[in-house]
């Protein structure tokens, strides 16, 4: 066989030079930020740093730069990460005017559950990072007001008062929100088990009564 001539080679030796510059182009807006998440739900925003993204993927701060101005246009991609998956499913609901209580609350809390999006990791770490930020706190109350808010309507609809209402919205909010703060893990087939008791318990007596709405443990889970 005719061995190579030096003009082939040096052909050849062109091509696979090329093949890192292929494999960065590659790497999209999307893989940094998913990178980018995972660095915040584990360490929080100070770690999140173009450096330590860019030798984790092996590539140069250019091809950072091929896809983001700054550092702020990455967290801002982190954000919006958190909004699109974390508020969303709540602003959607807010537009709902004509609600059934209980299957309203039902919606609610299945938001958070299914995890369907929703990430509870991305949800903390967010909350976290909102203590460096005054204004990124703002935002956080506002999803934590419009949640509670949510509740509420969700009571109100059942037939308690105002007052009550209130106070049982917190309750249920604050109960979710310490299970991930507390990183209380449990299988998921054993939270599932205990969900009907736990809609009975915060639910109460307005939804206990038979012929006024269907107990939480008749309620088929919506999957």
């Amino acid at each position: 066989m005719k061995a190579d001539s030096a003009p082939a080679r040096a052909k050849k030796k062109l091509k696979g030079s090329s093949r890192p510059k292929t494999a960065r182009q590659t790497l999209s807006r999307e893989a940094w930020i998913a990178a980018a998440r995972k660095v915040l739900e584990k360490r929080g925003i100070g770690e999140v740093k173009i450096d330590r993204l860019a030798q984790q993927f092996k590539v140069t701060r250019g091809s950072f730069y091929f896809h983001f101005t700054s550092l702020a246009d990455l967290r801002e991609g982190l954000l919006q990460k958190w909004r699109d998956i974390n508020c969303a499913p709540f602003w959607a609901m807010r537009e709902m005017h004509e609600i059934d209580g209980l299957q309203f609350f039902t919606d609610i809390v299945h938001v958070w559950v299914d995890e369907a999006p929703f990430s509870p990791l991305l949800d903390l770490a967010v909350r976290d990072w909102s203590r460096t930020s005054r204004k990124l706190e703002q935002e956080v109350k506002d999803i934590d007001d419009l949640r509670i808010e949510l509740l509420i309507r969700s009571f109100r609809a059942m037939g308690y008062p105002e007052d009550e209402s209130l106070v049982r919205a917190r309750i249920t909010y604050f109960h979710q929100i310490g299970q991930y703060a507390l990183s209380f893990k449990e299988d998921p087939a054993v939270r599932r088990s205990y969900q009907p008791l736990f809609g009975e318990v915060l639910l109460g007596p307005l939804v206990q009564e038979r012929g006024t709405a269907p107990r939480p443990s008749e309620m088929t889970a919506r999957r």
